[in-house]
């Protein structure tokens, strides 16, 4: 019976990721291709890929550069639109773009002599226009989740990490269990 238990639970950790993956993978491509109403399975998504990054593509020409800033204009103008749209502007510039935020991941000590540590992104280096010279943003995202603290904390209680960012951020959303 013990070996029975060990194999069934050996095949829940192959397959459950597996089968989720599957079908997240399926969901996104069936919900997308619905949109466009394409008889190719897969079709709207590579529709959706190549739309974006045509649109990339036109928005880095110097003329649209400028419609692209007057958009950007107006949208941070406007009152409710623009608690919308600079959270999601700033959320997708934080991992992707010249801005990224989350390159420099640290090790925070909570307290100066303790051994409790975590880990996190340090978002900005100077905080002097909040009134705080002398200490840092660091982000310490949650794990299993998209959620996360922010702390400001005294530069000397931050340790760079020298890793990718992406895995220190797979390491930490895991709840460390990712390698």
């Amino acid at each position: 019976m013990k070996r029975f238990t060990r194999y069934f639970f050996e095949g829940l950790l192959v397959l459950v990721p597996l089968v989720a993956t599957i079908y997240v993978v399926y969901v996104v491509f069936t919900k997308v291709d619905n949109i466009f109403k394409f008889s190719v399975p897969g079709m709207g998504f590579v529709v959706t890929i190549l739309s974006i990054t045509i649109v990339g593509f036109i928005s880095s020409n110097f003329i649209t550069k400028k419609l692209v800033g007057l958009v950007d204009k107006i949208f941070t103008r406007l009152p409710f639109v623009k608690m919308i749209y600079s959270s999601v502007k700033d959320l997708i510039g934080a991992f992707v773009g010249d801005k990224k935020s989350f390159d420099k991941p640290v090790l925070l000590t909570f307290s100066p002599g303790s051994n409790i540590q975590a880990i996190g992104f340090v978002t900005r280096e100077s905080l002097e226009n909040i009134g705080f010279s002398d200490k840092v943003a660091v982000y310490l995202p949650q794990s299993y989740n998209f959620a996360g603290n922010l702390l400001v904390v005294p530069r000397d209680q931050v340790t760079p990490i020298s890793a990718e960012s992406g895995d220190i951020m797979a390491f930490i959303v895991s709840g460390g269990v990712t390698a």
